[in-house]
């Protein structure tokens, strides 16, 4: 008989929702707790804010004011396997002392620290995290990424929180885990505070154009596409051909453009000659000919957009939301889950649907089944307990960035990482100079703090998998592991020999996560692609603009990082579904899912929904305000009109706050420059930390927007947090790593060790794990299998 599903009960905040949304659609029992009036997101776009972010939850209503309202909260948590709690002040006195609970505490900038207690909406949370800071032209405003990705970065992080807590508890009971938005955003810059750390510059914003990698947006015929030259020889090659077979070259043909470093000192010159080619042509015309040329390019869609998608149709993304006007099409959940099977139907609750779960007898603690037995938590003796994913060993065989951002997740937390690599087939960000973030030479494949950034806490070892010895070595590997993690292309693992069945045959019960751009099936499985071209099939980019004509697009690798989180979510997901039923399964996890799925309410929104730079459909003022010193920005949102009174008192203009213009936000909206004028004129007189205490010392949400430095150096709350971790690392020496924004107080995360140097780990990995002895190992180093 299985275990009942897990039950969630969520006080709900923008940035613990979506947490909420993905434990739906991992087959969560999730019940929403809602004032007598309704969740705000009744209210918020007619209604469509509530249909996304709470389908397929049952409802209560509790009103936690009222004398009786915490002893109601409480008899439901008696059932409940975990909370995921977005108030402000925290329900840890409903929660007090029921020791099978995971609460999961979800803030703005987490429990501690100087400024815990601040405001912070998306923009602030952003700008403060250091996103904001890397988003936009060089020499205009810090951009927003739409849709609330940094409220979405928390949701994810508190999902995963959530199923750490659920791990841990089958050796131990419940525990309180904090998780900090600032610190997911901060956690998730790709290369933004990397570069400070690594080489102590600070990159400008880029425009449309990566910071590091030969990709950017060019302009089609008909709107826009993302692409770029590739990284690889044969990519620049194949589209050095197609130029030169449509006569567009130019000058690309002579030899000097054969050097990757050449194109990258003259790169405006040569994306100019490839915007020549492009802009003649239709958007989705030009990426199905050059994916026929295994060029990685996408058309930039928009939402409304996307149901014409035929990979994410064939797919069946999108989910059936039955409500009380009818049925809608929505966004879908970022994986298939479980044993691929994808939740396509959801109903909408109404307010109290579901209220006689308040009377309900209290479930007993669900305990860990007999078919996965772990062994008990034991504190260690000179510290705390284990970590919560003690105990499983990962073979990673991931490179760039999104494959190994999900394992670093997953080593941080605990598990025995084992990073299969090698010389033969290397990865950009140890051997790419392009990509290469140090202080020294860009040559050693060990100094690459790109590379050390998201291997920390990994062992390495060298081996050639293009040979048969190669992958029969790997295959005595695969015997010994829990989980096995790719993100290549999706038929490498069939050629290898190595597809989920096969897997299973090697081992019966393993959990496969293969991350490939679109998945392992459907017509555009073989698509090539990189974070910059799945975030332009995904609406993310065409929305990242401040209207129609003037689309900006994300150019850093918000993608990557995006389907590295929902991996690591997967596989967790996939390792406790194994606890309960005894079967590993296959993740089909495809990027462009997985990144479509943090597109928020847009796809409800149809065909109204565009660019809108950094305003909100509701709120005003928001912005970004130019502060004293040399690019330097305040973010301020106004939430309500007692705010906007709040802010007219501390800018000097209180007259503002009755004045029939501007006393609402519709009005406010109406009146723009006269608004932002007014808030421009006072910022601009003072530093954006200072203008930031102000406004926040009265309940205003604002913060300045950070870059690298500003992170790393002065920002007191992840310094209050210890949120950057020194290490030192057997080559590239010490340095600071950015840490983990979740916080389990009973079984912590943390860095343990500095990412390996290349093959560090093979003698004792072969030995230890795959059982080969000396002289076989001695015979296959010989072979050259080993390197």
């Amino acid at each position: 008989m299985s275990e009942p599903a897990p039950r969630v009960v969520e006080l709900s905040s923008p940035f613990a929702r979506f947490a909420g949304r993905l434990l739906v659609g991992l087959g969560h029992e999730v019940v929403l707790v809602e004032p007598p009036e309704g969740d705000e997101t009744r209210r918020e776009q007619g209604g469509d804010a509530f249909v996304h972010w709470h389908a397929g939850k049952r409802s209560v209503t509790v009103d936690l004011a009222a004398p009786d309202g915490t002893a109601q909260l409480r008899r439901l948590l008696r059932g409940a396997d975990i909370l995921l709690d977005g108030t402000e002040h925290g329900a840890e006195s409903a929660a007090e002392g029921l020791d099978q609970l995971v609460h999961v505490r979800v803030t703005p900038f987490g429990l501690v620290g100087p400024r815990s207690d601040w405001q912070g909406t998306d923009l602030v949370v952003a700008a403060l995290g250091g996103m904001l800071a890397q988003v936009g032209d060089p020499d205009g405003p810090p951009l927003r990424l739409p849709e609330n990705q940094a409220e979405q970065l928390a949701g994810v992080n508190a999902a995963i929180a959530a199923l750490l807590g659920l791990r841990a508890r089958r050796r131990g009971p419940g525990q309180l885990i904090d998780v900090s938005a600032q610190a997911c955003v901060a956690a998730a810059l790709e290369a933004g505070a990397l570069a400070y750390l690594h080489e102590d510059r600070v990159p400008p914003r880029p425009g449309s154009v990566h910071p590091l990698v030969p990709h950017g947006l060019f302009r089609a015929a008909d709107g826009h596409l993302g692409g770029g030259l590739g990284g690889s020889p044969r990519m620049w090659d194949a589209l050095l051909d197609w130029l030169r077979e449509e006569k567009a070259d130019a000058d690309l043909a002579e030899p000097r453009w054969q050097d990757p470093v050449e194109r990258k000192k003259h790169q405006d010159h040569v994306f100019k000659v490839v915007q020549d080619f492009v802009g003649t042509r239709p958007k989705a015309e030009f990426a199905r000919q050059a994916q026929a040329r295994k060029l990685p390019w996408a058309a930039v869609d928009l939402p409304h957009e996307l149901p014409d998608n035929p990979q994410l149709a064939a797919r069946d993304f999108f989910t059936r939301v039955t409500a009380p006007e009818g049925e809608r099409s929505d966004l879908g959940f970022p994986f298939a889950f479980p044993e691929g099977r994808r939740r396509t139907e959801l109903v909408v609750p109404g307010p109290g649907d579901d209220q006689g779960l308040l009377d309900d007898p209290p479930c007993a603690a669900r305990t860990t089944p007999a078919s996965e037995a772990v062994p008990a938590l034991e504190p260690a003796a000179d510290g705390p307990v284990r970590p919560a994913l003690d105990g499983v060993r990962v073979l990673d065989l991931t490179w760039v960035l999104a494959g190994p951002y999900c394992t670093k997740i997953l080593a941080d937390h605990g598990a025995e990482v084992i990073k299969v690599e090698s010389a033969g087939r290397p990865d950009p960000t140890r051997f790419a100079p392009f990509m290469h973030l140090s202080r020294g030479p860009h040559t050693d494949p060990n100094t690459n703090g790109y590379f050390n950034e998201v291997n920390r806490n990994k062992q390495s070892i060298a081996l050639d998998t293009r040979t048969e010895e190669g992958i029969a070595v790997l295959r005595g590997l695969i015997a010994h592991c829990d989980v096995i993690v790719e993100n290549f292309s999706s038929t490498v693992m069939t050629k290898l020999g190595l597809g989920y069945e096969a897997l299973r045959t090697i081992n019966p019960d393993i959990v496969y996560v293969s991350m490939s751009g679109m998945g392992h099936t459907g017509p555009r499985n073989g698509w090539v692609s990189y974070a910059d071209t799945v975030s332009a099939s995904s609406g993310l980019t065409g929305l990242t603009g401040w209207g129609p004509d003037d689309v900006v697009g994300v150019i850093y690798g918000h993608g990557d990082i995006v389907a590295g989180l929902q991996a690591a979510l997967a596989t967790i997901a996939a390792l406790e579904h194994r606890a309960e039923t005894g079967r590993g399964q296959h993740i089909d996890l495809s990027q462009l899912e997985a990144i479509a799925a943090h597109m928020g309410t847009s796809l409800l929104c149809g065909t109204e929904v565009g660019p809108a730079g950094n305003t909100h459909p509701a709120w005003s003022p928001q912005g970004v305000y130019r502060s004293l010193g040399a690019d330097r920005w305040l973010a301020v949102s106004v939430r309500d009109d007692t705010e906007w009174t709040a802010l007219c008192e501390v800018i000097g203009r209180p007259e503002l706050a009755t004045d029939e213009r501007t006393r609402t936000a519709e009005a406010r909206r109406r009146e723009s420059a006269l608004v932002d004028g007014a808030l421009g004129t006072w910022v601009r007189t003072m530093s954006a930390d200072s203008a930031a205490e102000l406004l926040q010392a009265r309940g205003i949400p604002a913060g300045a927007v950070q870059d690298g430095r500003e992170l790393v150096e002065h920002d007191p709350q992840l310094r209050a947090r210890g949120f950057y971790v020194r290490k030192e690392h057997p080559v590239a020496g010490a340095f600071l790593h950015e840490g983990v924004p979740i916080t389990l107080t009973r079984t912590p995360g943390g860095i343990r060790e500095p990412a390996p140097v290349l093959g560090a780990d093979t003698d004792a990995v072969l030995r230890e794990v795959a059982g080969l002895t000396p002289e076989r190992i001695q015979h296959l180093r010989a072979d050259g299998v080993l390197r």
